[in-house]
């Protein structure tokens, strides 16, 4: 057998599930190891870098670098997320109700009650409550991404059942930012983002299956979006709502997922990651991490995910509201459950949003990071227990 090249295993690792989650982890690795050395303070100067785009008169934007990050390039990663929901709902596993049902019943268990633990932890500090839904967020790529290093010890519908359970976890997220941070709106500036909606509509209804157009009035309608006070990212899900699922022959959103994909994993996350996951234990100790703050988002997420989704699943599945996937045991959903406790992205997207004061962000971070890698480690350990099956992710797609 002819050994791969080093080009070829480079494309494998790419193509594989897991690569995403590692990128990610290297590059929250990289910026936690920046903030406790002698660079933290030009850290921090990089991410304030002022940043300014000026077209004329009409179009003045000045952020700095850190917003353009969290505002700018993850406006694609949700575009991303909202072409994944168009797919799943119109011709995936979310198209009618039998196949949704256990998905959608785990997701409302491990949205509600991970903010439930946050707002009881927090219940004497309602200078914290803000940040109920930092806890209630999965991130996808690592869980994914961790499923698939355990290779046949987890089952084909495992992981498609984890798929579906992120993706209405997102929706739900998408809704919580829209209506619980969205500070004073500028309603003429929301107007005006009605004209390149209205745009990419007839561009839908006419079947025009070039993407340029959609991405040129995706571009306004974030503008206008960001200018409202809405939070802009949410511009980049209503964009991917206009995009055609196939005409004729083409099938846009599809190509554009599949070119999507790498940038997001690759380039937009990481650098997320790395701009966002910069926190410095100089003066953290078990003082810090069991301040209600930090103590509720990451108990939220290794307490509040577990119960909520294996919970809402047993219940479902034992009084016949939904059915078991086959292949799938509760050993399974229990592990499962705790990974979707890894709520890295998700989760310090939402607390940046939440919270501005420079300990509160500090101790979201510390939160997030210390819940998600619990919840890591425990799910690796019960799954890694598991039975292997005869099924591999190698012969699934990678947005199967």
């Amino acid at each position: 057998m002819t050994k791969p090249s080093p080009a070829e295993r480079l494309r494998a690792f790419i193509a594989s599930e897991s690569a995403g989650g590692i990128i990610l982890i290297v590059a929250a690795a990289i910026a936690l190891a920046i903030a406790n050395s002698s660079l933290l303070d030009d850290y921090n100067s990089f991410l304030a870098t002022p940043v300014n785009f000026t077209a004329g008169d009409l179009v003045a934007i000045d952020k700095p670098l850190l917003l353009w990050i969290n505002d700018g390039l993850m406006a694609l990663f949700f575009f991303l997320i909202g072409l994944e929901v168009k797919r799943e709902i119109v011709t995936g596993a979310l198209r009618n109700w039998k196949q949704a049902a256990l998905p959608v019943y785990a997701a409302i268990g491990g949205m509600a009650v991970p903010a439930l633990v946050f707002v009881a932890i927090n219940a004497g500090s309602p200078e914290n409550i803000r940040g109920w839904a930092i806890p209630a967020a999965t991130d996808i790529a690592f869980a994914l991404g961790l499923l698939a290093l355990l290779g046949s010890r987890v089952p084909v519908a495992l992981k498609a059942l984890l798929l579906a359970i992120a993706i209405i976890d997102d929706i739900g997220a998408i809704a919580i930012i829209a209506l619980f941070y969205t500070e004073d709106m500028n309603l003429a500036a929301l107007g005006l983002a009605m004209v390149p909606a209205a745009g990419m509509l007839l561009l839908n209804r006419m079947g025009i299956a070039r993407t340029i157009p959609y991405f040129l009035m995706g571009a306004f309608l974030w503008i206008c979006v960001l200018k409202s006070g809405v939070h802009a990212t949410l511009a980049g899900v209503l964009t991917a709502m206009f995009v055609p699922i196939a005409t004729g022959d083409e099938r846009p959103l599809e190509r554009l997922e599949h070119a999507l994909h790498a940038w997001v994993a690759f380039l937009i996350l990481p650098i997320f990651a790395f701009a966002n996951a910069g926190v410095s234990f100089a003066s953290a100790g078990l003082e810090a991490l069991l301040a209600p703050l930090s103590l509720g988002i990451a108990a939220g997420l290794v307490v509040g995910k577990q119960a909520g989704i294996f919970g809402a699943c047993w219940i479902a599945v034992r009084s016949g509201l939904a059915t078991m996937p086959p292949g799938v045991t509760w050993r399974h959903v229990y592990g499962l459950s705790c990974l979707a406790g890894i709520g890295f992205t998700m989760s310090l997207f939402i607390g940046g949003l939440a919270f501005v004061d420079p300990e509160q962000v500090d101790a979201v971070k510390m939160g997030v990071l210390s819940g998600s890698l619990a919840s890591a480690m425990i799910g690796m350990s019960v799954l890694a227990k598991a039975p292997r099956t005869h099924s591999t992710f190698d012969s699934i797609p990678a947005n199967a």
